[in-house]
């Protein structure tokens, strides 16, 4: 078999080492533009799962490696003169040149040949060839010749960055950030071999260009750098190497082959500096394909798909990582105004792969240290109370915890009325422990439900049947409820899920929405909302707040979200009114602002008024952050005690990028943006994301929906897991706390276990 490689990056090159040594037969050449010795960039990182790897796979390259590379288990962060030291991080710095010359010297030892100075423009130069890895960067000449076919996309993103070196010896991974004059700028930064570190420097376009930065000025960037870090550069200079000021690129392609043709290292994708997985990512795909045509020498397309299929979650997992850090790294502006030590779980934290309990197992005493400032900033006199099960209070309404219960619907009412079923659905998560229960949507009238199973809250007999539920809890449990009103405008008339999912009913009613747009195909048109529509409507949430009351309800929480009624004024993709109530995001206000200010005037005072809103409406041309802060802060300055933050469903093509915690960075930047208290929700699945989210300060309370619908227990497992003693289990169940606490302590030292059994070995040189 003839393989050609475009490209003599780690990628190329390892997949080339791998590839013979499992198929002497082969011919492999390596074709690259540069020199041998040429090299952009300075040190790459490893961890030591990646250099276990490496160990098992090609222990000659292994070796080589070990041998010229920099360990360091500790991480630090700095800020203007403070520094945290965090332990127990197993990773290695190695000169990008060193680890290219030493991955050459393997594929020549290994019979692969190398071609330099070498650039190839034309892939009929291969037509012989059965094999055509293009591992050619970034900038992939063949991927970009064809990328319809290989469905590729490539966005800059906003900060800039620039790469240099310096001489400064580093005994840690080391996070600098620094407030200068013009606004932060964070160096991230690591020894990769004796005398030489890499600094990555990076901050957001507006500071870049207040500080006088020029792309391609390098002695003037060194300069002002210089200056600017003379404290954390400690007496060093920099060093750089073509180093000009660059926007990463994120590349993704739906496809990885075509025809020959396969996409290896950055030509295939992406993965953010801040997270260290560029090299990683390329040489751990390098793996996977040489494994795959060594399975199928004969048959290449199968190759191809085994490769592709044995990759593809993992890197868009490590993509998705790098993203959400990136994005962190974007907002560095608003989370450098932190304490410092939020701040610093912040840094370790940000791309939701580490967590408070994955820290923990690492340094305690950090983790102890954060725990313990939490708790004290909340006056709390207990310091290890895990901030889950902390109080929060929304005016005269206390919580005795963080955990709300996300309101989700239950279409079993019939004709309105809430039943039996409700009662034991909301009052089981009460004896449970929930903090705050939110209810499913209760329609405001007849044409507000979203199916004919949708609760309302009208008549007399309706007000009461609410009033058994919310009696219940009272009177058997120290946890809240809320009442989420709403009008289901063009979303509503449809069948209940599990009989077809936003499909109308065979005899919808009248719809009303801000503009004649139905939600999809198969719905009918609504109708344009009139001013006497609107009174209706704002009548309709009036009368629906006064009745709340009655019912026995601790909260109110106003849906605007979702595309429903009032959400659908929020967006442009749903709202094109030409007059006072379209257009601007000011106007597009006006009505659901009306409508609260109607439901918060008509709501005892001291009990509080939550708004849910759509933070991402996941399309092209809708709602934009700058949007979302000044919705936020119109609901805050009309009386509004909470911004419930979710995200989609306004149009029926959106495309979210669902992922763990997904919702968070958008509570975060609503909570730290404007300064009112946010309930998250979103793919959050146990007690330590939970912990995570609230010692980062980017919620202040965390909603659960699927999570609770199958363990209304979920808030006692995880008292029990952290060992919390909860004082409200009713007495007929507190006989269970003999069985549950010890459990649940053995399950978790057992999972601890697994963890710190599974970390890789450390590869520190002895």
């Amino acid at each position: 078999m003839k393989i050609s490689v475009i490209g003599g990056g780690p990628g190329g090159l390892y997949f080339s080492i791998l590839a013979k040594k499992a198929n002497p037969e082969f011919q492999i050449d390596v074709y690259e533009r540069n020199k041998a010795d040429d090299a952009f960039g300075f040190g790459v990182v490893f961890s030591d799962e990646t250099l276990s790897e490496f160990l098992s796979r090609d222990p000659k390259s292994y070796e080589l490696i070990r041998s010229r590379f920099a360990y360091w288990d500790d991480l630090d962060i700095a800020r203007d003169g403070q520094k945290i030291r965090i332990t127990g991080n197993g990773f290695c710095g190695c000169s990008r040149k060193t680890l290219l010359q030493l991955l050459q010297q393997r594929c020549r030892e290994e019979g692969v040949v190398l071609h330099f100075e070498h650039a190839v423009e034309d892939l009929a130069a291969f037509k012989d060839s059965d094999v055509i890895v293009a591992s050619d960067g970034i900038n992939s000449l063949f991927r970009d010749k064809q990328a319809t076919d290989f469905g590729t996309t490539s966005s800059l993103q906003k900060n800039k960055f620039v790469w240099m070196g310096s001489t400064r010896p580093l005994d840690a991974f080391t996070y600098f950030f620094r407030n200068t004059p013009h606004g932060p700028i964070v160096a991230h930064t690591y020894q990769y071999e004796e005398g030489k570190s890499t600094w990555i420097f990076e901050t957001s376009p507006e500071t870049w260009e207040k500080a006088g930065f020029v792309t391609e000025d390098e002695e003037g960037t060194i300069q002002k750098l210089t200056e600017l870090f003379k404290e954390e550069l400690d007496g060093h200079g920099l060093i750089s190497n073509r180093s000009h000021w660059r926007n990463f690129p994120i590349i993704t392609n739906t496809v990885w082959h075509k025809d020959n043709i396969v996409l290896l290292g950055d030509a295939k994708a992406t993965a953010h500096y801040s997270i260290g997985s560029g090299t990683k990512l390329a040489m751990e795909c390098a793996i996977a394909l040489a494994d795959a045509i060594t399975a199928h020498p004969k048959d290449i397309p199968q190759a191809f798909q085994m490769y592709e299929q044995s990759r593809r979650k993992r890197v868009e997992m490590i993509q998705h990582a790098a993203k959400v850090s990136l994005e962190w790294f974007e907002d560095m502006d608003r989370h450098i105004q932190q304490d410092f030590l939020p701040f610093a779980f912040g840094v370790m934290t940000r791309s939701k792969k580490v967590t408070l309990e994955n820290l923990a197992i690492r340094d305690a005493s950090f983790t102890d240290a954060v725990l313990k400032d939490f708790n004290k900033s909340i006056g709390n006199a207990e310091t290890k109370t895990p901030p889950a099960f902390t109080p929060y209070q929304l005016r005269q309404m206390q919580l005795q915890n963080r955990i709300v219960m996300a309101p989700m619907e239950q279409y079993a009412a019939k004709d309105g009325l809430v039943s039996d079923w409700h009662l034991v659905h909301y009052g089981s998560r009460a004896t449970g422990g929930v903090g705050l229960i939110l209810t499913e949507s209760v329609a405001v009238s007849e044409e507000g439900k979203i199916t004919l199973g949708c609760p309302l809250i009208s008549s007399q007999q309706q007000i009461d049947s609410w009033k058994k539920v919310t009696d219940f809890i009272h009177q058997n449990s120290k946890s809240k409820i809320g009442i989420q009103l709403g009008h289901s405008g063009r979303r509503g008339a449809v069948k209940r899920p599990w009989e077809g999912h936003d499909e109308p009913i065979e005899t919808p009613w009248k719809l009303l929405a801000p503009s004649a747009i139905p939600y999809n195909s198969k719905m009918p048109v609504p109708k344009e909302m009139d001013r006497q529509d609107m009174e209706n409507v704002i009548t309709q949430f009036r009368n629906a707040a006064k009745n709340a009351e009655l019912a026995g309800f601790d909260m109110i929480e106003l849906q605007a979200n979702h595309g429903y009624l009032l959400g659908s004024f929020l967006s442009p993709l749903t709202n094109n009114r030409k007059d006072e109530y379209g257009g601007t995001v000011t106007n597009r206000l006006k009505f659901p602002l009306e409508v609260f200010k109607a439901v918060r005037e008509n709501f005892d005072k001291n009990r509080p008024v939550s708004v849910r809103i759509s933070a991402n409406d996941w399309a092209n041309g809708g709602i934009t952050p700058e949007d979302v802060f000044e919705i936020a802060k119109a609901f805050q300055q009309a009386g509004a005690d909470c911004i419930d933050v979710s995200s989609g469903y306004t149009v029926s093509h959106q495309k979210p990028a669902y992922g763990r915690m997904y919702q968070t960075p958008f509570s975060d930047a609503v909570r730290n943006s404007t300064g009112i208290p946010v309930i998250t929700a979103g793919t959050i699945q146990d007690i330590d994301q939970i912990n995570t989210i609230i010692l980062n300060r980017r919620a202040d309370l965390v909603a659960l929906g699927r999570p609770l619908l199958l363990d209304p227990g979920f808030v006692r497992n995880a008292q029990a897991y952290e060992q919390y003693p909860a004082g409200d289990i009713p007495k007929a169940y507190e006989a269970g706390i003999s069985h549950l606490y010890p459990y649940k302590l053995s399950e978790r030292k057992a999972v601890e276990g697994m963890k710190k059994a599974l970390k890789p070995e450390s590869h520190k040189n002895s």
